[in-house]
Protein backbone atom coordinates (compact mmCIF):
# COMPACT_ATOMS: atom_id res chain seq x y z
CA UNK A 1 0.00 0.00 0.00
CA UNK A 2 0.74 3.70 -0.37
CA UNK A 3 0.84 6.40 1.95
CA UNK A 4 -1.29 9.28 0.56
CA UNK A 5 0.27 12.71 1.19
CA UNK A 6 3.02 13.72 -2.00
CA UNK A 7 3.49 12.28 -4.88
CA UNK A 8 7.21 11.39 -3.69
CA UNK A 9 5.38 9.71 -0.58
CA UNK A 10 8.37 6.70 0.15
CA UNK A 11 7.03 3.07 -0.45
CA UNK A 12 6.89 1.46 2.25
CA UNK A 13 4.85 -1.61 1.85
CA UNK A 14 3.47 -2.97 -1.06
CA UNK A 15 2.06 -6.42 -2.08
CA UNK A 16 3.36 -8.32 -5.15
CA UNK A 17 0.91 -10.62 -5.94
CA UNK A 18 -1.69 -8.25 -6.21
CA UNK A 19 -4.03 -7.85 -9.53
CA UNK A 20 -5.17 -4.63 -10.33
CA UNK A 21 -8.00 -3.97 -12.96
CA UNK A 22 -5.54 -1.47 -15.20
CA UNK A 23 -1.75 -0.92 -15.25
CA UNK A 24 -0.77 2.35 -16.36
CA UNK A 25 3.01 2.78 -17.40
CA UNK A 26 3.49 6.55 -17.58
CA UNK A 27 2.70 9.32 -15.53
CA UNK A 28 2.72 12.12 -18.59
CA UNK A 29 -0.72 14.02 -19.36
CA UNK A 30 -1.91 10.96 -21.56
CA UNK A 31 -1.43 8.55 -18.42
CA UNK A 32 -2.33 10.69 -15.77
CA UNK A 33 -5.60 11.37 -17.31
CA UNK A 34 -6.30 7.48 -18.28
CA UNK A 35 -5.75 6.64 -14.32
CA UNK A 36 -7.56 9.44 -12.92
CA UNK A 37 -10.66 8.85 -15.86
CA UNK A 38 -10.56 5.27 -14.53
CA UNK A 39 -10.12 5.43 -11.13
CA UNK A 40 -13.80 7.55 -11.76
CA UNK A 41 -14.83 4.50 -13.13
CA UNK A 42 -14.22 2.40 -9.69
CA UNK A 43 -11.29 0.84 -11.88
CA UNK A 44 -8.21 -0.41 -8.99
CA UNK A 45 -5.44 1.34 -10.85
CA UNK A 46 -1.41 1.13 -10.30
CA UNK A 47 0.49 4.20 -12.23
CA UNK A 48 3.88 3.60 -12.86
CA UNK A 49 7.08 5.89 -14.04
CA UNK A 50 10.38 6.32 -13.84
CA UNK A 51 11.20 9.53 -13.32
CA UNK A 52 8.29 11.19 -11.45
CA UNK A 53 5.20 13.84 -13.07
CA UNK A 54 6.01 16.50 -14.62
CA UNK A 55 9.73 15.18 -14.49
CA UNK A 56 12.18 17.16 -16.15
CA UNK A 57 13.41 14.98 -19.11
CA UNK A 58 9.24 14.50 -19.59
CA UNK A 59 7.05 15.46 -22.81
CA UNK A 60 4.47 16.70 -20.33
CA UNK A 61 7.25 18.76 -18.23
CA UNK A 62 8.30 22.04 -18.63
CA UNK A 63 6.28 25.13 -17.44
CA UNK A 64 3.78 25.70 -19.80
CA UNK A 65 1.81 24.68 -22.90
CA UNK A 66 -1.10 26.95 -25.00
CA UNK A 67 -4.88 25.24 -24.58
CA UNK A 68 -5.72 26.17 -28.20
CA UNK A 69 -8.61 25.22 -30.30
CA UNK A 70 -7.78 26.07 -34.00
CA UNK A 71 -6.56 23.31 -35.98
CA UNK A 72 -6.25 23.78 -39.48
CA UNK A 73 -9.33 21.78 -40.99
CA UNK A 74 -9.14 19.22 -38.37
CA UNK A 75 -12.04 19.00 -36.69
CA UNK A 76 -11.49 15.63 -34.36
CA UNK A 77 -8.72 18.02 -32.51
CA UNK A 78 -10.71 21.20 -32.49
CA UNK A 79 -13.69 18.76 -30.84
CA UNK A 80 -10.96 17.17 -28.59
CA UNK A 81 -9.60 20.08 -27.50
CA UNK A 82 -12.91 21.79 -26.60
CA UNK A 83 -13.87 18.52 -24.60
CA UNK A 84 -10.18 18.71 -22.40
CA UNK A 85 -10.78 22.44 -21.70
CA UNK A 86 -13.73 21.57 -19.54
CA UNK A 87 -12.33 18.74 -18.15
CA UNK A 88 -9.03 20.50 -17.12
CA UNK A 89 -11.43 23.55 -15.78
CA UNK A 90 -13.34 21.13 -13.87
CA UNK A 91 -9.95 19.57 -11.97
CA UNK A 92 -9.27 23.21 -11.73
CA UNK A 93 -12.47 24.55 -10.18
CA UNK A 94 -12.51 21.17 -8.09
CA UNK A 95 -8.94 21.50 -6.09
CA UNK A 96 -8.88 25.27 -6.46
CA UNK A 97 -5.69 27.55 -6.55
CA UNK A 98 -2.51 25.28 -5.46
CA UNK A 99 -0.15 26.31 -2.92
CA UNK A 100 3.10 26.69 -5.91
CA UNK A 101 0.57 28.94 -8.05
CA UNK A 102 -2.88 30.87 -7.95
CA UNK A 103 -3.84 29.31 -11.40
CA UNK A 104 -3.25 26.32 -13.47
CA UNK A 105 -5.03 27.71 -16.33
CA UNK A 106 -4.24 31.21 -17.32
CA UNK A 107 -6.86 32.43 -20.03
CA UNK A 108 -4.77 34.91 -22.14
CA UNK A 109 -6.87 34.17 -25.51
CA UNK A 110 -4.95 32.84 -28.31
CA UNK A 111 -3.93 34.75 -31.22
CA UNK A 112 -3.26 33.24 -34.36
CA UNK A 113 -1.20 35.53 -36.73
CA UNK A 114 -2.32 35.50 -40.57
CA UNK A 115 -1.00 36.67 -44.14
CA UNK A 116 -2.97 37.28 -46.28
CA UNK A 117 -3.44 34.39 -48.32
CA UNK A 118 -3.13 31.71 -45.60
CA UNK A 119 -4.95 28.61 -46.19
CA UNK A 120 -4.53 27.05 -42.55
CA UNK A 121 -5.31 30.04 -41.04
CA UNK A 122 -8.62 30.61 -43.37
CA UNK A 123 -9.51 26.43 -42.96
CA UNK A 124 -8.85 27.22 -38.76
CA UNK A 125 -11.75 30.22 -39.20
CA UNK A 126 -14.08 27.82 -40.91
CA UNK A 127 -13.52 24.92 -38.52
CA UNK A 128 -14.13 27.44 -35.19
CA UNK A 129 -17.15 28.41 -37.11
CA UNK A 130 -18.38 25.18 -37.59
CA UNK A 131 -17.36 23.74 -33.88
CA UNK A 132 -19.07 27.15 -32.62
CA UNK A 133 -16.33 28.23 -31.07
CA UNK A 134 -16.18 31.63 -29.94
CA UNK A 135 -13.34 33.90 -31.55
CA UNK A 136 -13.22 36.95 -33.11
CA UNK A 137 -11.37 37.74 -36.69
CA UNK A 138 -9.06 40.91 -36.19
CA UNK A 139 -7.87 43.17 -39.70
CA UNK A 140 -4.66 44.61 -39.39
CA UNK A 141 -6.17 47.78 -37.90
CA UNK A 142 -7.53 45.98 -35.39
CA UNK A 143 -3.92 44.44 -34.27
CA UNK A 144 -2.22 47.45 -34.25
CA UNK A 145 -4.76 48.33 -31.83
CA UNK A 146 -4.61 45.99 -29.43
CA UNK A 147 -0.81 44.80 -29.85
CA UNK A 148 1.56 47.69 -30.36
CA UNK A 149 4.04 45.39 -29.27
CA UNK A 150 3.92 43.19 -32.16
CA UNK A 151 5.61 44.45 -35.22
CA UNK A 152 3.38 43.10 -38.28
CA UNK A 153 5.61 43.98 -41.15
CA UNK A 154 4.84 46.81 -43.38
CA UNK A 155 2.86 45.78 -46.65
CA UNK A 156 5.46 44.43 -49.46
CA UNK A 157 8.46 44.11 -46.70
CA UNK A 158 10.93 41.56 -47.70
CA UNK A 159 11.06 37.88 -46.43
CA UNK A 160 13.70 35.97 -45.34
CA UNK A 161 15.38 32.76 -45.87
CA UNK A 162 14.45 30.68 -42.90
CA UNK A 163 17.18 28.92 -40.85
CA UNK A 164 14.94 26.36 -39.43
CA UNK A 165 12.13 23.71 -40.87
CA UNK A 166 14.38 22.17 -43.55
CA UNK A 167 14.80 23.31 -47.07
CA UNK A 168 12.69 24.55 -49.42
CA UNK A 169 10.78 26.98 -46.95
CA UNK A 170 9.65 29.82 -47.37
CA UNK A 171 11.08 33.40 -45.95
CA UNK A 172 9.84 34.25 -43.05
CA UNK A 173 9.04 37.61 -41.44
CA UNK A 174 6.20 38.68 -43.84
CA UNK A 175 3.64 41.05 -43.28
CA UNK A 176 0.84 40.20 -40.88
CA UNK A 177 -2.34 41.27 -42.79
CA UNK A 178 -5.22 39.74 -39.92
CA UNK A 179 -5.41 37.79 -37.05
CA UNK A 180 -7.79 35.55 -34.81
CA UNK A 181 -8.24 35.57 -31.55
CA UNK A 182 -9.37 32.49 -29.43
CA UNK A 183 -10.78 34.71 -26.20
CA UNK A 184 -11.15 31.74 -24.26
CA UNK A 185 -8.32 29.59 -24.65
CA UNK A 186 -4.78 29.79 -22.85
CA UNK A 187 -2.29 28.72 -21.12
CA UNK A 188 -2.14 25.58 -18.89
CA UNK A 189 0.95 25.26 -16.41
CA UNK A 190 1.91 22.15 -17.42
CA UNK A 191 4.67 20.88 -14.81
CA UNK A 192 1.91 21.73 -11.79
CA UNK A 193 -1.09 20.72 -13.56
CA UNK A 194 0.51 16.86 -14.80
CA UNK A 195 1.02 16.91 -11.14
CA UNK A 196 -2.23 17.90 -9.29
CA UNK A 197 -4.01 14.89 -11.66
CA UNK A 198 -1.43 12.61 -10.62
CA UNK A 199 -2.44 13.96 -6.90
CA UNK A 200 -6.22 13.63 -7.57
CA UNK A 201 -6.12 10.50 -8.73
CA UNK A 202 -4.35 9.16 -5.97
CA UNK A 203 -6.92 10.64 -3.71
CA UNK A 204 -9.20 8.83 -5.37
CA UNK A 205 -7.34 4.96 -4.63
CA UNK A 206 -4.80 4.85 -8.01
CA UNK A 207 -1.31 3.73 -6.63
CA UNK A 208 1.47 5.33 -7.62
CA UNK A 209 4.52 3.58 -7.84
CA UNK A 210 8.15 5.79 -9.02
CA UNK A 211 9.84 2.26 -11.39
CA UNK A 212 11.15 2.20 -14.59
CA UNK A 213 9.75 -0.64 -17.06
CA UNK A 214 11.92 -3.40 -18.64
CA UNK A 215 11.58 -3.15 -22.25
CA UNK A 216 8.26 -6.09 -23.68
CA UNK A 217 8.63 -6.54 -27.24
CA UNK A 218 9.55 -9.27 -29.78
CA UNK A 219 8.78 -9.86 -33.11
CA UNK A 220 5.08 -9.41 -34.32
CA UNK A 221 3.59 -10.80 -36.28
CA UNK A 222 0.55 -9.34 -37.80
CA UNK A 223 -1.71 -12.34 -39.02
CA UNK A 224 -0.79 -14.21 -35.52
CA UNK A 225 -3.50 -14.23 -32.88
CA UNK A 226 -3.13 -12.09 -29.97
CA UNK A 227 -2.27 -13.16 -26.61
CA UNK A 228 -2.54 -11.66 -23.23
CA UNK A 229 0.09 -10.06 -21.47
CA UNK A 230 -0.05 -11.31 -17.11
CA UNK A 231 2.40 -9.11 -15.80
CA UNK A 232 5.04 -6.26 -16.15
CA UNK A 233 9.24 -6.38 -14.61
CA UNK A 234 10.63 -3.45 -13.44
CA UNK A 235 13.94 -2.50 -13.45
CA UNK A 236 14.01 -3.40 -9.53
CA UNK A 237 12.73 -6.32 -9.86
CA UNK A 238 9.34 -5.73 -9.00
CA UNK A 239 6.64 -7.70 -11.08
CA UNK A 240 2.81 -5.87 -11.34
CA UNK A 241 0.08 -7.98 -12.26
CA UNK A 242 -2.96 -6.44 -14.24
CA UNK A 243 -5.93 -7.65 -15.78
CA UNK A 244 -5.31 -4.52 -18.52
CA UNK A 245 -2.26 -2.57 -19.29
CA UNK A 246 -2.02 0.97 -20.62
CA UNK A 247 1.65 2.08 -21.97
CA UNK A 248 1.36 6.07 -22.30
CA UNK A 249 5.25 6.61 -22.28
CA UNK A 250 5.93 9.06 -25.07
CA UNK A 251 9.04 9.28 -26.36
CA UNK A 252 9.78 5.66 -24.24
CA UNK A 253 7.23 3.92 -26.04
CA UNK A 254 9.90 3.28 -28.42
CA UNK A 255 12.13 1.87 -25.93
CA UNK A 256 9.55 -0.17 -24.12
CA UNK A 257 8.63 -1.61 -27.47
CA UNK A 258 11.63 -1.18 -30.14
CA UNK A 259 10.44 -4.57 -32.92
CA UNK A 260 7.18 -2.47 -32.74
CA UNK A 261 7.79 1.18 -32.71
CA UNK A 262 11.27 2.09 -32.79
CA UNK A 263 10.75 2.94 -36.28
CA UNK A 264 7.08 4.52 -36.01
CA UNK A 265 7.48 7.09 -32.90
CA UNK A 266 10.09 9.58 -33.55
CA UNK A 267 11.60 11.84 -30.19
CA UNK A 268 13.41 15.21 -31.04
CA UNK A 269 14.89 17.47 -29.65
CA UNK A 270 13.25 20.82 -28.97
CA UNK A 271 14.28 24.17 -27.45
CA UNK A 272 12.72 26.87 -25.50
CA UNK A 273 13.59 30.35 -24.96
CA UNK A 274 12.63 32.16 -22.12
CA UNK A 275 13.57 36.18 -22.64
CA UNK A 276 13.38 38.85 -19.80
CA UNK A 277 10.68 41.59 -20.30
CA UNK A 278 11.56 45.40 -19.66
CA UNK A 279 11.51 46.81 -16.22
CA UNK A 280 8.20 47.65 -15.34
CA UNK A 281 6.61 44.48 -16.63
CA UNK A 282 7.09 41.98 -14.45
CA UNK A 283 3.89 42.50 -12.56
CA UNK A 284 2.38 41.31 -15.49
CA UNK A 285 0.31 44.21 -16.49
CA UNK A 286 2.60 45.69 -19.21
CA UNK A 287 3.08 44.83 -22.56
CA UNK A 288 4.28 41.24 -21.93
CA UNK A 289 2.27 40.41 -19.37
CA UNK A 290 -1.06 37.89 -20.17
CA UNK A 291 -3.11 40.61 -19.43
CA UNK A 292 -2.18 42.53 -22.43
CA UNK A 293 -0.48 40.17 -24.48
CA UNK A 294 -1.93 36.97 -25.49
CA UNK A 295 -0.38 33.53 -26.17
CA UNK A 296 0.21 33.28 -30.08
CA UNK A 297 1.04 31.43 -33.04
CA UNK A 298 2.62 32.70 -35.70
CA UNK A 299 1.94 29.13 -38.31
CA UNK A 300 3.31 30.24 -41.40
CA UNK A 301 6.74 30.92 -39.61
CA UNK A 302 6.46 28.15 -36.98
CA UNK A 303 7.16 29.96 -34.02
CA UNK A 304 5.05 30.29 -30.96
CA UNK A 305 4.93 32.80 -27.64
CA UNK A 306 3.71 32.88 -24.34
CA UNK A 307 3.35 35.89 -22.53
CA UNK A 308 5.22 36.39 -19.02
CA UNK A 309 3.33 34.58 -16.95
CA UNK A 310 4.80 33.66 -12.73
CA UNK A 311 7.13 36.33 -13.91
CA UNK A 312 9.12 33.88 -15.52
CA UNK A 313 9.73 35.71 -18.86
CA UNK A 314 8.25 35.38 -22.38
CA UNK A 315 8.27 32.17 -23.87
CA UNK A 316 9.33 31.65 -27.46
CA UNK A 317 9.78 28.97 -29.27
CA UNK A 318 10.53 27.17 -32.83
CA UNK A 319 8.19 24.55 -33.51
CA UNK A 320 9.86 23.09 -36.20
CA UNK A 321 11.08 19.22 -35.68
CA UNK A 322 14.63 19.16 -34.37
CA UNK A 323 17.16 16.39 -34.84
CA UNK A 324 16.96 12.89 -33.19
CA UNK A 325 16.73 12.38 -29.49
CA UNK A 326 17.09 10.25 -26.71
CA UNK A 327 14.97 11.47 -23.84
CA UNK A 328 17.33 9.73 -21.42
CA UNK A 329 20.90 10.43 -21.96
CA UNK A 330 20.11 13.63 -24.51
CA UNK A 331 21.97 17.04 -23.56
CA UNK A 332 19.68 19.43 -22.18
CA UNK A 333 21.48 22.58 -23.03
CA UNK A 334 20.50 25.11 -25.75
CA UNK A 335 22.32 25.56 -28.94
CA UNK A 336 24.03 28.95 -29.92
CA UNK A 337 22.06 28.65 -33.44
CA UNK A 338 18.65 28.16 -32.12
CA UNK A 339 19.52 31.31 -29.81
CA UNK A 340 20.88 33.18 -33.18
CA UNK A 341 17.50 31.81 -34.94
CA UNK A 342 14.97 33.06 -32.03
CA UNK A 343 16.78 36.45 -31.53
CA UNK A 344 16.94 37.26 -35.52
CA UNK A 345 12.84 36.19 -35.49
CA UNK A 346 12.13 38.36 -32.67
CA UNK A 347 14.29 41.28 -34.44
CA UNK A 348 11.64 41.34 -36.94
CA UNK A 349 8.20 40.90 -34.82
CA UNK A 350 9.31 42.06 -31.66
CA UNK A 351 12.08 44.35 -31.85
CA UNK A 352 12.03 45.27 -28.26
CA UNK A 353 12.76 41.45 -27.41
CA UNK A 354 15.46 40.99 -29.66
CA UNK A 355 18.40 41.74 -27.10
CA UNK A 356 16.89 40.95 -24.14
CA UNK A 357 18.45 38.70 -21.66
CA UNK A 358 17.69 35.04 -21.51
CA UNK A 359 16.40 33.84 -17.97
CA UNK A 360 15.78 30.62 -18.86
CA UNK A 361 16.20 27.62 -21.35
CA UNK A 362 14.76 24.36 -21.56
CA UNK A 363 15.20 21.49 -23.52
CA UNK A 364 12.49 18.72 -24.23
CA UNK A 365 11.17 16.28 -26.93
CA UNK A 366 8.33 15.91 -29.25
CA UNK A 367 7.49 11.93 -29.69
CA UNK A 368 6.62 11.92 -33.34
CA UNK A 369 3.99 9.88 -35.38
CA UNK A 370 4.61 9.71 -38.90
CA UNK A 371 1.75 12.72 -39.57
CA UNK A 372 1.44 13.97 -36.46
CA UNK A 373 -1.48 11.78 -35.48
CA UNK A 374 -2.14 10.39 -31.73
CA UNK A 375 -1.28 6.65 -31.49
CA UNK A 376 -3.97 5.17 -29.63
CA UNK A 377 -5.08 1.20 -30.16
CA UNK A 378 -4.19 -2.24 -28.94
CA UNK A 379 -0.70 -3.93 -28.83
CA UNK A 380 -1.14 -6.45 -32.09
CA UNK A 381 0.08 -9.02 -30.21
CA UNK A 382 -1.12 -8.25 -26.45
CA UNK A 383 -5.18 -8.05 -26.71
CA UNK A 384 -5.10 -6.56 -22.78
CA UNK A 385 -2.19 -4.05 -24.07
CA UNK A 386 -3.31 -0.22 -25.45
CA UNK A 387 -0.52 1.87 -26.77
CA UNK A 388 -1.16 5.56 -26.15
CA UNK A 389 1.22 8.33 -27.36
CA UNK A 390 2.31 10.28 -30.55
CA UNK A 391 1.43 13.29 -28.99
CA UNK A 392 3.84 14.95 -31.99
CA UNK A 393 4.27 18.24 -29.85
CA UNK A 394 0.56 19.35 -29.79
CA UNK A 395 -0.72 16.41 -27.66
CA UNK A 396 -0.79 18.08 -23.90
CA UNK A 397 -3.75 19.90 -24.30
CA UNK A 398 -5.50 16.66 -24.83
CA UNK A 399 -4.79 14.83 -21.63
CA UNK A 400 -8.12 15.01 -20.64
CA UNK A 401 -10.43 13.75 -23.62
CA UNK A 402 -7.58 11.33 -24.40
CA UNK A 403 -7.62 9.62 -21.24
CA UNK A 404 -11.57 9.49 -21.35
CA UNK A 405 -10.96 8.21 -24.23
CA UNK A 406 -8.51 5.45 -23.06
CA UNK A 407 -10.93 4.25 -20.33
CA UNK A 408 -14.09 4.19 -22.90
CA UNK A 409 -11.41 1.29 -25.13
CA UNK A 410 -10.57 -0.43 -22.03
CA UNK A 411 -14.50 -0.85 -20.75
CA UNK A 412 -15.53 -1.49 -23.85
CA UNK A 413 -18.21 1.65 -24.65
CA UNK A 414 -15.82 3.06 -27.56
CA UNK A 415 -13.69 2.18 -31.28
CA UNK A 416 -10.67 2.75 -31.88
CA UNK A 417 -10.48 5.69 -33.83
CA UNK A 418 -9.21 5.00 -37.03
CA UNK A 419 -6.94 8.20 -37.57
CA UNK A 420 -4.93 6.95 -34.32
CA UNK A 421 -4.61 3.32 -35.38
CA UNK A 422 -1.31 1.76 -35.14
CA UNK A 423 -1.57 0.52 -38.91
CA UNK A 424 -2.05 4.46 -40.09
CA UNK A 425 1.60 5.37 -38.74
CA UNK A 426 4.31 5.04 -41.27
CA UNK A 427 7.92 5.26 -40.72
CA UNK A 428 8.53 8.27 -42.97
CA UNK A 429 7.92 11.54 -41.54
CA UNK A 430 5.54 13.67 -43.67
CA UNK A 431 4.01 16.08 -40.74
CA UNK A 432 0.72 16.83 -41.37
CA UNK A 433 -1.24 17.73 -38.40
CA UNK A 434 0.28 21.04 -36.44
Amino acid sequence: MLIAGSIHDTITVVTTNKTFDVAVVGAGVFGAWTAYQLSRARAEVVLVDAYGPGNSRASSGGESRMIRMGYGPDQIYTRMAQRSLGLWQELFDHIGPTGISPRLFHPTGILWLARENDPYCEATLETLQQCHVGYERLDRAELFRRYPQLELGSPGSPTVQRRWGGGGQPGWGGTITWGILEPNSGVLMARQAVQAVVAQARARGVTYLEEATLPLDSDVDADSSRSRLDSLHMVSGREIFANEFVFACGPWLPKIFPALLAQLIHATRQEVFFFGVPAGDASGDSRFGPERMPAWIDFSDLVYGIPNLDNRGFKIAIDAHGPQFDPDTGDRIVSIDSLAAVRAYLARRMPVLAKAVVTETRVCQYENTSNGDFLIDRHPAFENVWLVGGGSGHGFKHGPAVGEHVAALISGDAKVEPRFALATKEKVQQRKVY
